[in-house]
């Protein structure tokens, strides 16, 4: 029977031995590679964490104490540690297990959300509860990726818990020298020269690799020599006020702080972190364990994966790391080329980054134009704010995001960009539904909340062809801010326009007035047209029509509605506050009395599922949309025709 079956719950890893241990290590490793490989996820940040998790749940007492994962991709193991191994088969599926740490799951997750930086945040709020409650008998432990340090929000809950020497919290830095990318700025700097430093490769890997293997003799010596490790690190703290000792090992950043630190530690040797975690523990106010892991540890093609170590995972053969055949064009891809073609012409052009150069595809940029590519890190607030200053001083910047984390850079997208009137351009992947990472991470808002941008322009481009074109007018807008959204996946057909009404694509046009007008945004248009054939089918005249450019909306869309009996806006946003309700109000103050009917995704917090099964939730299937053409016609009681006193002319077809 294997060691992994005998684990249902946190308190059976405490009377296991220490080759126990590492057969389960490896027990665990080889589960995540065959159950990931089958249904996509995070990969290579939890082989990353076997031990290190391992060891937590043998220190500290979840759920009482409590066990805070900074981002959640890297919460596998914890998962499987508490209860859940028998449902990873149905990982990230809809109704399946989710792929970050769930309160609805389990007693022993705490953050639902999957966005980076905050769990200090958690724990220092969680802190001063305790210590309001008068609770000294419970512990909060947060574990922080070296990535996501790179995050502001970070250092603003460091300096509160810093200040704070009673209410004790156990920093647990998981510090793999990566966030998807490598890991940039000082900070990486300061965090490599700690783990990188002579006694650390002596002490923690020669020790672990050499004794550990050599019987009891080895480990008594192991323990030995970690155990001076750590009394050199206290002399070398003490030998540090008085000016000396620099020269040894370089000094702790969060020490400076104020902070207790321990480490760096071999993330990967239990008896070390064990050892690590208790005194960290028992400290009595808080401290920083400095914990050093290779992401994708134990498997070959996520150790040999440069990009990401395989981060973040399709299906793959458990063999050779592998997608089982190569996809279609995605738009990811769409823009990073379109991008390098325009930079090659326009040499103010530069590209930013939070972090995810290839995953929002700046890599032939970054390798094209290394001086004109900035990665900021984890730190999106940052990277708009720093495109300001870019822009003012004569460049054009291309902010590369996935559109879940714009959210964190709405002020500076504001007060920044668009109160300046500056000419930067945020390009947003993963916009709209994008499905099995859960409801952290649909890109549902940006059509909504920038609404409310004064001058920002938004573009919606719904095919290659029209990402390129639009991306192109962008960058030549000087005078405000521009955004150009797409989804997540490949890219569709072209669909080629019937005609023009002004700024207006006509893609389905009915023959004579009347009818419906179906306005489709982005990619929404393919959806759109399907539901007009189904509407034609039933004697109902369609015309569907794409805006392009869905703020400002065009000017002769309130033309366009008054030639017909109802609008239906489709978009793969939210319903409130989204492109059907600015086209409401654009009807409304030109005096149009066309009834309007926003199709889009009542829900913000869709759990996980495919992109399909949740448009499909939403009544974004050609089907649905056809149902609701025809529920608002019965509900206003109208005969397709013409409608209404129009305050502007018909427009002029092209």
């Amino acid at each position: 029977m294997s060691l992994l079956a005998r684990i249902n719950q946190p308190a059976d890893l405490r009377g296991l031995s220490r080759p126990e241990l590492v057969r389960l290590a490896r027990e665990i490793r080889d589960f995540l590679i065959r159950h990931v490989a089958a249904t996509g996820g995070h990969l290579g940040p939890n082989l990353g964490v076997v031990e290190l998790t391992l060891a937590l749940h043998r220190v500290f007492d979840s759920p009482r104490d409590r066990l805070l994962w900074d981002v959640g991709h890297q919460a596998y193991v914890h998962k499987i540690v508490t209860g859940r191994a028998g449902e990873f088969s149905g990982l990230r599926q809809r109704g399946g297990l989710s792929g970050y740490p769930s309160r609805e799951e389990s007693a022993h997750d705490h953050i639902e959300h999957s966005h980076a930086s905050v769990a200090l945040s958690y724990a220092d709020g969680m802190a001063k509860a305790a210590q309001l409650a008068g609770e000294s008998d419970r512990h909060i432990v947060a574990v922080v990726g070296d990535g996501a340090l790179t995050g502001g929000l970070a250092w603003e809950a460091l300096n509160n818990i810093a200040a704070a020497p009673d209410r004790p919290v156990v920093i647990v830095v998981n510090d793999n020298g990566r966030s998807y990318a490598p890991t940039v700025g000082g900070l990486a700097r300061h965090l490599a020269a700690l783990r990188t430093h002579a006694g650390y490769e002596r002490l923690a890997g020669w020790s672990r690799q050499a004794l550990d293997g050599a019987g009891a003799p080895g480990r008594a010596l192991h323990r030995t020599l970690r155990a001076t490790k750590e009394g050199i690190k206290e002399g070398l703290k003490a030998g540090l006020a008085e000016g000396r000792a620099e020269a040894v090992t370089p000094h702790s950043l969060f020490c400076e702080l104020g902070l207790h630190y321990l480490g760096p530690v071999d993330g990967h040797d239990i008896t070390a972190l064990e050892a690590a975690l208790e005194r960290a523990k028992a400290h009595g106010a808080p401290v920083v364990v400095h914990c050093v892991t290779r992401k994708g540890l134990g498997y070959a093609p996520a150790e040999q994966n440069e990009e990401d170590h395989l981060h973040g995972i399709g299906i793959i053969d458990p063999q050779t790391g592998r997608p089982p055949r190569p996809g279609g064009l995605t738009w990811t891809a769409v823009f990073g080329r379109e991008l390098v073609e325009l930079a090659d012409a326009h040499p103010d052009v530069v590209a930013i980054t939070a972090a995810m150069p290839g995953s929002v595809g700046l890599d032939d940029f970054a390798a094209r134009y290394p001086a004109r590519f900035f990665d900021v890190g984890i730190a999106e607030q940052h990277a708009v704010a720093s495109a300001a200053g870019m822009a003012m001083a004569g460049l054009h910047p291309v902010i590369a995001l996935y559109g879940t984390f714009l959210n964190r850079a709405l002020d500076q997208v504001l007060m920044d960009l668009a109160l300046h009137r500056l000419g930067a351009t945020l390009v947003l992947d993963r916009s709209g539904v994008t499905g099995d990472d859960g409801p952290s991470h649909n890109g549902l808002w940006d059509l909504a909340m920038l609404q409310a941008v004064p001058g920002l322009r938004i573009a919606a481009p719904r095919d290659a062809h029209a990402l390129r074109r639009q991306l192109r007018q962008a960058v030549s807008i000087t005078d405000a801010p521009t955004v150009l959204r797409y989804p997540r996946g490949t890219v569709g057909p072209a669909i080629a326009a019937v005609g023009r009404a002004g700024a207006v694509d006509v893609l389905r046009e009915a023959p004579g007035s009347g009818g419906v007008l179906l306005v489709a945004v982005g990619t929404m248009a393919s959806v759109a047209l399907e539901a007009a054939e189904l509407c034609a089918e039933q004697g109902v005249a369609i015309t569907v029509v794409d805006p392009l450019w869905v703020k400002p909306l065009p000017d002769e869309l309130p033309a366009l509605a008054a030639e017909h009996a109802l609008v239906v806006t489709v978009e793969d946003g939210l319903r409130a506050g989204g492109v059907g309700t600015a086209v409401a109000q654009a009807l409304q103050e030109a005096g149009v009395h066309t009834p309007v009917r926003a199709v889009g995704v009542a829900n913000g917090f869709p759990q996980h599922a495919t992109r399909a099964e949740i448009l499909a939730e939403a009544g974004l299937t050609a089907q649905a949309i056809a149902h609701t053409v025809a529920q608002n016609l019965a509900r206003a009681a109208v005969t397709p025709g013409p409608t209404g006193p129009r305050s502007h002319p018909a427009p002029k077809r092209q």
